[in-house]
């Protein structure tokens, strides 16, 4: 154990998949709760975390508006999907602010050098699923200005952009006004999550020729598993396309319930993509490769 930790504090660990803003703890604040605080992230040597924005629920629920006022959400962060962004995306930036410069929101590869340089934790800023720009493209512009650096065009649910891997979607692709958004993410420079894409929605996207790709969470579909899996095809246009996959820590989506079941999806996705093109590096809810400034 004192080798893998002495291995974390040395190597840029990063971990491309964290949903904590919903649940609205105090990321500042050590706690037995979750997975993942400022404090229990630095403990553990991660240098770099993905921070997602969930504003929609499960498909067939619609409740996540009981959910963040179960949460103690105030009541206007609840009104709206566009509302409950903003509002994650204030508290990250109040956490960072009294990290005690611990911990920084992060938008360029600069920002990571320093931030690796002076022993902060990088909070890499997502948004999972395009519904909460709420069909309006000039929406992406204020995220990207507020620190969005990545977002997934769907998640558990079909919506206006595109489809679900959610069992029962139907497998739909992009629309025209997720093409309008696919072409302003890659004007901005925000990277596409494929992590919840359809098989359709991801051969849509892949037509594009300059937009970055990088899957957040997932598992391969050779190796075993379940419906939300990528397929070899899909991992080599990634590492092609220079992108990231981040392989998730729950056994659930691999077709087994052991650790042994997420090393053969890491060692599956690294004989096809290359260890120079995945560069895998251990994280605390999955694998990812660390950026490169």
């Amino acid at each position: 154990m004192g080798d893998v930790k002495e291995f974390h504090q040395r190597w840029c660990i990063a971990d491309g998949h964290a949903d904590s803003l919903m649940w609205n703890r105090d990321l500042c604040v050590r706690t037995e709760d979750g997975h993942v605080d400022f404090p229990r992230l630095r403990e553990a040597g991660v240098k770099l975390q993905c921070f997602t924005i969930v504003t929609r629920g499960f498909p067939f629920i619609g409740g996540f508006p009981v959910f963040a006022a179960w949460q103690g959400w105030p009541r206007e962060a609840r009104a709206s999907e566009w509302t409950r962004a903003l509002w994650q995306i204030e508290q990250m930036a109040s956490f960072c602010q009294r990290s005690g410069d611990t911990a920084r929101i992060t938008t360029t590869g600069a920002m990571l050098e320093d931030n690796l340089a002076h022993g902060r934790l990088s909070a890499v800023l997502g948004v999972e699923g395009g519904h909460a720009i709420e069909g309006k493209v000039e929406r992406l512009a204020e995220l990207h200005q507020r620190g969005v650096r990545f977002m997934g065009l769907t998640h558990l649910s079909n919506n206006d952009l595109g489809g679900s891997s959610f069992p029962m979607m139907g497998n739909r692709g992009l629309t025209s006004l997720g093409r309008e958004v696919m072409e302003e993410m890659a004007r901005l420079g925000l990277s596409v999550d494929v992590a919840h894409a359809s098989e359709s929605t991801l051969k849509d996207l892949f037509t594009h020729p300059s937009v970055r790709f990088f899957c957040s969470h997932t598992g391969v579909r050779a190796a075993g598993g379940g419906w939300r899996n990528l397929s070899d095809e899909s991992l080599r246009f990634i590492a092609d396309r220079g992108g990231v996959v981040g392989i998730i820590f729950a056994p659930v989506y691999l077709g087994g319930d052991t650790v042994d079941d997420v090393v053969r999806h890491i060692e599956h996705a690294v004989d096809v993509m290359g260890e120079g093109a995945s560069g895998w590096v251990p994280t605390m809810t999955g694998w990812c490769r660390c950026p490169r400034a």
